[in-house]
């Protein structure tokens, strides 16, 4: 890869979080401390959650949340098929059963398949913010009250995103839960946090990340002389670093920074393809704000003379680097022999032979942005299906000897 290859994506590091790290390092305090309890108080206060629980990857939090909420076997577990797979496994690792609801038009889960899917089993709901847009979460906190069941938002590509005006971790929701891996809006490398309103379940989820054990860490290590300690649950190693949280907590303040780097961008991507007829552009929703953690382009096939797969080729060809958000989770082979796989999602595969992410990152510069904007220009007036060409034209064509595939990139932990 060339220096002039714009990839997928690039995290912004400043030399705020170098010198924190380097701090953290020579204080001699490396796993969770107080830095890891600071970057907790911050976000919290950043969301207005009542709560924070830091842990080392979202895929921890999603299994934290529902174990905490002692949701197990015997159990439904409602979420989209339009997610990465780590949301359904983590409902497998508690040994629930998941179930899958389609999608609406913006590509997140749809309330009236939810509420299609309930049954007497039915013990929690976990919606996904896909691309960092909100879900309709008034229609499913209603849902989830009507029928006594909890929720747990997946808000790993949430972060900096609003529902009415609320930051998203701020809800009705029994959890909320984030991801900081390398690509999101803000990182710690690996990481994650989880904010609820409940107290109980936040005391819940800070015993099983370390083991089960009865109190964690920092208190045996800094109260002079305790040196003993219990086992009260089945727990699990999930606790976040102070050398992680010593990048989070300047991350975090950047958080905005970023999102309004991020819908710039994106707004740029809007102008440059509004009124193509090839493509739909992704969807927003008044009184949300969006995170645009991703920037999901629609291809409408029927309109070109190309599939997703050459698009993502000749792309690649000009130096850019793409993804997709996301293969639906019936299509993955191990999926498919459980029994959510019989159900249908017809949305959802719909829609992704169409969806392509494109670059969308604050370490861009508005030069890169426009020149991915118009790359993809030129390669749908070059695809474009023609209905009634003149006599004698030649049709345009890309060059042979490009293959089919696609650009593989870091997804979603």
């Amino acid at each position: 890869m060339n220096d002039h290859f714009i990839r997928f994506h690039r995290p912004s590091i400043g030399e705020e979080e170098i010198n924190e790290v380097v701090e953290t390092l020579r204080s001699g305090w490396l796993t969770t401390g107080p830095r890891a309890a600071r970057f907790e108080r911050e976000f919290r206060e950043r969301t207005g959650a009542t709560h924070a629980v830091a842990v080392n990857s979202a895929t921890a939090g999603l299994h934290l949340a529902l174990a905490g909420l002692e949701i197990g076997p015997g159990d439904e577990v409602i979420t989209t098929p339009m997610t990465f797979c780590a949301t359904v496994q983590a409902i497998l690792h508690v040994g629930a059963t998941p179930v899958l609801a389609d999608i609406g038009w913006d590509g997140n889960i749809d309330p009236e398949e939810i509420e299609k899917r309930i049954t007497s089993r039915t013990r929690a709901i976990i919606p996904v913010h896909l691309a960092g847009l909100p879900c309709e979460m008034n229609t499913i906190w209603a849902l989830a009250r009507k029928h006594g069941i909890h929720v747990i938002e997946d808000a790993a590509h949430a972060a900096g995103a609003c529902y009415e005006n609320r930051p998203i971790g701020a809800g009705a929701s029994d959890a909320v839960v984030f991801s900081f891996y390398a690509t999101k809006n803000m990182t710690t490398g690996e990481g994650g946090m989880i904010t609820t309103h409940r107290a109980d379940l936040a005391e819940s989820m800070r015993m099983l990340a370390l083991h089960g054990v009865s109190h964690d860490a920092w208190d045996r290590y800094t109260e002079r002389g305790n040196w003993h300690y219990d086992v009260l649950a089945h727990g699990f190693k999930y606790n976040l670093s102070d050398i992680q949280a010593a990048i989070g907590i300047h991350q975090l303040r950047r958080l905005d920074e970023f999102v309004e780097r991020r819908t710039l961008y994106a707004g740029m991507y809007h102008r440059a393809f509004a009124g193509l007829e090839e493509v739909d552009r992704p969807p927003d929703i008044p009184l949300c704000r969006h995170a645009w953690h991703l920037y999901i382009l629609r291809l409408n096939l029927h309109r070109l003379e190309i599939d997703r797969g050459r698009f993502i080729c000749e792309l690649q060809r000009r130096g850019i680097g793409t993804s997709v958000h996301f293969i639906p989770i019936p299509l993955h082979r191990f999926f498919a022999r459980l029994p959510l796989a019989e159900q249908t999602c017809p949305r959802a595969l719909d829609l992704y032979p169409r969806i392509v992410s494109l670059p969308l990152y604050p370490a861009m510069t508005e030069e890169q942005v426009q020149y991915v904007a118009q790359s993809v220009r030129e390669i749908l007036e070059c695809s474009r299906r023609v209905r009634l060409a003149p006599a004698g034209a030649q049709a345009k064509a890309f060059p042979t000897n490009v293959s089919d595939g696609t650009n593989s990139s870091e997804t979603r932990l």
